[in-house]
């Protein structure tokens, strides 16, 4: 099936389930919806369009699962983090900031633009579906293997950081244990991380090489963009955070230096 086929098909997902979300962030006065919605909008998207081919052939079904579980466990996390304590920071800041464009704005920059990256990241499982009916080749295994690489670093950095964050006697310092010793931001490497194995999956379907759209993308957002950046912003005045900064990794994991 061709593939700009399934592009336009993403896209009127996309735009249908953002919209759907930006309503219900005006009906709630939190924007910060847009961060529960992110995982399983990819799950929406790589559904609709795997039901549309109709062909559910075992590559296809097994990205699926994997862009099912990665998806599930980010959207309860952030759930998790977000319900009940109000609007992030972030989304507070450009409420006041945008004024009376505030909701022109928002759907823009915060819903549309984020569905947006949305499909750019996804295109390697959009080719997997568009030519997934090939056998099973050595890509596939290599590209899963990566992928549980990935996913093992972003599930233990988040449970390492949760569980370090939950102690009353680490307020106001940084964590520099377990894989946080090695990078400053594990969970992001290994989001990243997944998503080039997906791309690794689609080099065995004809023209996969597309695909590596998707992981470029996440890979410059979480790095340079909405990722590393964003996260450190917020926390430059903690105390011994330049010091850890100077010793470790922004990204790739490394032996952390002296400092």
């Amino acid at each position: 099936m061709e593939i700009l086929t399934l592009v336009g098909v993403a896209a009127a997902v996309v735009l249908a389930y953002m919209t759907m979300f930006f309503i219900i962030a005006l009906i709630t006065k939190d924007n910060s919806i847009a961060d529960i919605a992110w995982g399983p909008g990819f799950i929406v998207v790589s559904a609709a369009v795997l039901f549309y081919t109709g062909t559910f052939e075992l590559r296809q079904l097994i990205v699926m699962g994997l862009v099912t579980i990665w998806g599930l466990r980010l959207a309860v996390r952030i759930g998790r983090r977000n319900i009940g304590h109000g609007e992030d920071w972030r989304y507070k800041k450009w409420r006041e900031e945008w004024g009376k464009f505030f909701i022109l704005r928002s759907y823009l920059q915060v819903f549309i633009l984020q569905g947006a990256i949305l499909i750019l990241n996804i295109m390697p499982v959009l080719v997997i579906h568009a030519g997934g009916g090939t056998s099973l080749a050595i890509p596939d295994y290599i590209g899963i293997g990566i992928w549980i690489t990935g996913f093992i670093f972003e599930a233990l950095g988040d449970y390492q950081l949760d569980v370090f964050l939950e102690n009353p006697d680490n307020r106001g310092t940084i964590i520099n244990s377990g894989l946080w010793r090695y990078t400053r931001h594990p969970n992001y490497f290994g989001e990243a991380v997944m998503w080039w194995g997906i791309f690794v999956i689609a080099l065995s379907v004809p023209g996969g090489w597309i695909g590596i759209i998707g992981p470029l993308t996440i890979t410059l957002m979480l790095r340079f963009v909405s990722g590393v950046p964003m996260t450190e912003r917020g926390m430059e005045d903690v105390p011994g955070f330049e010091e850890y900064r100077k010793r470790t990794n922004a990204f790739i994991p490394w032996f952390p230096g002296k400092g």
